[in-house]
């Protein structure tokens, strides 16, 4: 028989060894929970690991029991981040990020000429969802151009409620008798403003002068105004210098102003010249005398090369000078050679 001295001395040193293997408190694992949380364990209690809310575990264990032995499993749980979808291509625009994982956040930007119809950054949340929703890059328009005083507007491509597109252009023109001060053509800008609108302003020109020997015709009218016009003639034997019509310009100026200038009468008698690419008689083609601004090359002896070359003379109001290597022979001098028949030099 057991005595029951023994038993006693028996079960107080089972229960001292017993006391001595609790579970310490378990270790901390990255983004993940512990329940229940307590700095010591008997042997039998239970624990459960759950991963913080944004997070999903990998591995086997989540519960654990703590053993006699006081130690607890290894444990080879682990909590990962969630992971949001790929937020694809923003058109007309560009998405910065370092991860898709929670909690990390994108942002949104547009090209030149479009706008974020939408939020300009977007955080992945706890369930793997984009919030908020991911934006769009809507084109920039800008809205119906003021027309400026005393203009109309000639071209414009609108859309609904008659806005335009970035880019998109619009022209306008004056009214008659007012000219135009900066460009006549604005555009739609990546701001959705216009750029800068011209000036439409009224301008007079004085009456244009008569030329010297010449006259002028223009509209018999009190006043005369921007893109009128006059146009000029000569009288016989004198050539207009400038344009036959001017206008009058946004300056308030005449476009030009013509003059009539004077024929030459030719002092050569006989002498074969070169007019337009062609060899003539000075004396036939220009009996009448020559006109201003008409043109002729004479031939002049190299005696000592023996050949001939050419220097021009020309026309200029009432005047023209031979070339002083010009020699006239006379008709009784047949023997001369005149410079047009040797060859060239």
């Amino acid at each position: 028989m057991i005595s029951p001295l023994l038993i006693l001395f028996s079960s107080f040193f089972y229960h001292v060894a017993l006391a001595g293997r609790t579970c310490p408190k378990p270790d901390d694992l990255p983004f993940a929970i512990v329940s229940p949380l307590k700095t010591s364990y008997e042997p039998g209690d239970q624990i459960v690991y759950t991963c913080q809310p944004g997070y999903v575990s990998h591995g086997n264990m989540r519960r654990f029991t703590c053993p006699f032995t006081g130690l607890w499993p290894i444990n080879t749980l682990r909590c990962r981040p969630r992971v949001c979808p790929f937020a694809g291509i923003l058109e007309n625009g560009a998405v910065r990020y370092t991860s898709f994982e929670y909690p990390n956040t994108i942002s949104f930007s547009c090209n030149a000429g479009f706008y974020l119809n939408g939020t300009n950054s977007a955080k992945c949340t706890e369930e793997g969802k984009w919030s908020p929703d991911l934006p769009v890059c809507a084109p920039m328009t800008c809205p119906l151009p003021p027309t400026p005083k005393f203009a109309e507007l000639s071209a414009y491509k609108s859309l609904a409620g008659n806005r335009t597109l970035y880019g998109n252009r619009a022209v306008f023109k004056c009214l008659p008798h007012y000219a135009m001060f900066g460009n006549d053509t604005v555009t739609c800008t990546a701001s959705g403003n216009w750029t800068e609108l011209p000036e439409c302003k009224e301008v007079k020109c004085p009456f244009p002068s008569r030329p010297d020997n010449g006259f002028v015709n223009y509209a018999a009218k009190e006043v005369l105004y921007y893109k009128d016009k006059a146009t000029f003639g000569c009288h016989d034997t004198f050539v207009l210098d400038g344009p036959e019509e001017v206008e009058c310009t946004k300056y308030g100026n005449w476009s030009a102003q013509p003059s009539c200038k004077a024929s030459c009468k030719i002092s050569v008698k006989k002498a074969t010249v070169i007019y337009e690419g062609e060899r003539v008689k000075i004396q036939e083609k220009f009996k009448n005398g020559m006109l201003h601004g008409q043109k002729v090359s004479f031939f002049c002896k190299n005696k000592e090369k023996k050949c001939s070359y050419t220097e021009d003379a020309q026309c200029i109001d009432g005047t023209f000078e031979i070339p002083k290597c010009f020699k006239e022979h006379s008709s009784l001098a047949f023997w001369k050679t005149d410079a047009s028949d040797v060859k060239p030099c």
